[in-house]
């Protein structure tokens, strides 16, 4: 390799020109727990605006096996006002709900906060037993005095969908706790 070609990699290396190799991929499962991602234009290895792994810029995906349905929810954070496609592998499942620009005020990483808050964005999909790998996009981003910020941090969740007997049952003993408090006032 003659020196041009040296330096020129080098320099490459150096401001992070070189597309990234490899992509980070996180296995899910339904335990109900929130997994960060961040978007950021300037610091993804990418370029792009795609979900990155904070560590290393590199663009992230969580990779599902499920043997049963599975109820994945999206929820934006830090400032309102970002909204995600989500895909899973090359099909878009949708995009995640409208959102309120509320910058400068911001509720970092509390995604449960997010999800009772109508400012942010957030989506649940039901995805069907099987292999997934879920990606997103940032399609609009809050805005500062500046402009677009094209720089957000966002959670996904993963959850069981309950199985229709279990509804039946959860029902069943709503209606009898209901029918017991309406007796216990009578007396």
């Amino acid at each position: 390799m003659n020196t041009f070609k040296r330096a020129l990699l080098g320099l490459s290396l150096s401001l992070g020109l070189v597309a990234h190799a490899g992509a980070t991929t996180v296995d899910l499962t339904a335990d109900g727990q929130w997994h960060t991602f961040d978007v950021d234009s300037f610091s993804s290895l990418s370029g792009g605006l795609e979900w990155i792994d904070y560590t290393d810029g590199s663009v992230l995906s969580f990779r599902i096996n499920n043997s049963a349905p599975v109820l994945l929810t999206v929820a934006d954070g830090g400032f309102a006002g970002d909204i995600f496609l989500v895909k899973d592998g090359n099909v878009s499942l949708g995009s995640t709900s409208a959102a309120v620009n509320n910058y400068p005020v911001s509720i970092g990483l509390d995604f449960d906060s997010a999800l009772s808050n109508p400012l942010y964005s957030k989506g649940s999909f039901v995805l069907a037993p099987g292999s997934h790998l879920i990606t997103g996009v940032l399609t609009t981003s809050a805005l500062s005095d500046f402009g677009a910020l094209d720089a957000t941090v966002g959670g996904v969740m993963l959850q069981a969908v309950p199985e229709p007997a279990e509804w039946a049952t959860l029902a069943a003993g709503l209606f009898l706790l209901s029918v017991t408090a309406q007796r216990s006032r009578r007396k």
